[in-house]
């Protein structure tokens, strides 16, 4: 609680001298009446005047320090924060083909490019994001939104294998652009990763390209694998998943051109560190413009503090007229 004129409540400190004076007069004394022994007085039982005989005095004085506090107008505040968010969405585009499962990032190329991307999202608080992942076919693993728990949840479920293996850049682009197209952003990105070379797929990634930049959408491409050769998952003649050193083939030149085109970045990662700067980067990069006030909202409480007032001169009255009432 806050007062709006809290130099009033010295005014509390006039309680002090009326206390004072009230013991001195009660010490005094004040009898008008002469008898010749108070011994059967003294035998009297104690009745509830007796008790209730200092009450109006106590009740005043309460009273009194009740409507001082109602002068210094107590108020009540409550801090407040108004944020007003200039959001971007961004789609994120994640190949699933197979040759993610690749180990020369750790503990895998597609387990590196979650666990980065799942703390993007956390980090891009105001801005909704959605998730498109694809291999020889692209889909919708999560539509534009701002919430974090539900995206990061679906991020968790992708997995290698669930659709058809191959590397279809321009469907996955194009997948994307489309979800972005109904958007009222200032601002959309694309952040696309991949590990391999466009050879599934109807569209052409630079054709994707071309659409995005009418779009007015700006692509940011991430190519992921070391240089050389590195450890990629194949099958062997009896049906089981083992491991040869393959050479690591990313389609550079289309990643350029296709960030090149819509204004975005290439990037290449070659190992979990390199990957996490290039999404910390994108994150400098495109920042969102956040607004925060702060302000407070202040309500008086003065006319609880005179009701209360008024209530004790209430009882005041009640107990100096209809118990302690005098005999003139």
């Amino acid at each position: 609680m806050t007062f709006h004129n809290p130099h009033l409540l010295w005014l509390l400190t006039l309680l002090l001298p009326a206390a004072g004076y009230y013991l001195y007069r009660l010490r005094k004394g004040g009898a008008a009446l002469r008898i010749s022994s108070v011994a059967g007085v003294l035998k009297a039982p104690r009745t509830v005047r007796y008790y209730l005989r200092h009450a109006p005095f106590v009740l005043r004085m309460a009273a009194l320090a009740t409507l001082v506090v109602a002068l210094a107008r107590p108020q009540s505040a409550e801090q407040n924060t108004r944020t007003n968010t200039d959001g971007i969405d961004i789609m994120l585009a994640l190949d699933v083909s197979g040759s993610m499962l690749a180990r020369d990032f750790r503990p895998d190329r597609l387990e590196a490019a979650k666990e980065v991307a799942g703390s993007f999202i956390s980090d891009r608080y105001g801005d909704r994001i959605g998730l498109v992942v694809f291999a020889g076919e692209a889909f919708t693993q999560s539509p534009l939104t701002a919430d974090q728990s539900t995206l990061l949840t679906l991020l968790g479920r992708v997995r290698s294998g669930l659709i058809e293996d191959g590397t279809a850049i321009g469907n996955g682009l194009a997948t994307a652009i489309n979800r972005l197209r109904e958007s009222d952003a200032k601002s959309k990105v694309i952040i696309l990763l991949t590990d391999g070379v466009n050879n599934r797929g109807e569209i052409a990634p630079v054709m994707a390209a071309e659409i995005a930049k009418e779009q007015g959408i700006r692509v940011y491409t991430i190519g992921v694998g070391s240089r050389g050769t590195a450890p990629t998952p194949a099958i062997d003649m009896f049906g089981n998943m083992t491991f040869v050193q393959a050479k690591v083939e990313i389609d550079e030149k289309t990643l350029q051109e296709i960030a090149d085109a819509t204004g975005g970045r290439y990037f290449r990662a070659t190992d979990n560190e390199k990957l996490r700067a290039i999404y910390d980067e994108i994150n400098r990069l495109e920042k969102s413009k956040v607004e925060v006030a702060d302000f407070t909202t202040y309500t008086e409480e003065y006319l609880r503090w005179v009701l209360a007032a008024l209530a004790l001169l209430a009882v005041e009255f009640l107990i100096r007229t209809l118990i302690l009432k005098r005999i003139p």
